[in-house]
């Protein structure tokens, strides 16, 4: 049986996902749940450590992903899986997505840690780019920080797909998820080169 801090999440992160940040309050949770207010604040004494709870939950929940699925090769099939990961999770937890500024601005220890994170994915990613061009996969770089750069559009299209169809498309449903993988992962595309244009399909058809 769930723990009582667990169903508050629970119940939290499905109330945030669907009737936003700004509508949802303790109150709202307690209510929802069946509980009294004073039993939710035992548990988290503020809106913002429940926001806080379920951001570190989300991080786990991309971290132990990935380690489920360790690809011995490294190869294109290796970048999309990741980012499938990351774009799969966002999903679960879209709140923070669409409420991203906010809860950046309001919360500094989200804010400090998704800035470390970022800087340590941007590592990530641009190691793998690296190993991706030593394989003939990848383009040698033409334009300085060419491949930092393009990690950054990964990002910053991670980071607000989900805004961007919850204001283009009349409803938010998770077979968008194969929609808006295919537009980020394209923009790979212009800098493979034949070799990693015939893994591109490879991957693209499996």
């Amino acid at each position: 049986m769930k723990n009582t801090k667990e169903l508050i999440l629970n119940t939290a992160l499905a109330l945030f996902n669907t009737e936003g940040l700004s509508k949802v309050t303790l109150r709202t949770i307690a209510n929802t749940m069946g509980i009294s207010q004073g039993n939710l604040t035992y548990h988290y004494k503020k809106r913002e450590a429940i926001i806080e709870a379920l951001y570190f939950r989300l991080v786990s929940r991309i971290e132990e992903k990935m380690a489920e699925n360790p690809t011995p090769k490294i190869e294109l099939k290796t970048l999309f899986g990741i980012s499938t990961i990351i774009m799969e999770s966002f999903f679960e937890y879209r709140f923070f997505m669409l409420d991203f500024v906010q809860i950046m601005r309001e919360n500094a220890p989200i804010k400090a840690h998704y800035s470390q994170l970022t800087l340590r994915r941007e590592e990530q990613f641009v190691a793998l780019f690296q190993l991706l061009v030593a394989d003939g996969v990848l383009q040698q770089e033409i334009l300085p920080n060419e491949y930092l750069y393009l990690y950054k559009r990964f990002q910053i299209l991670g980071d607000f797909w989900i805004s961007s169809a919850t204001v283009t498309k009349e409803s938010l449903t998770k077979e968008m998820l194969q929609e808006y993988s295919t537009i980020i992962n394209q923009a790979i595309f212009p800098y493979l080169t034949d070799i990693g244009k015939k893994q591109y399909h490879e991957v693209v058809q499996t």
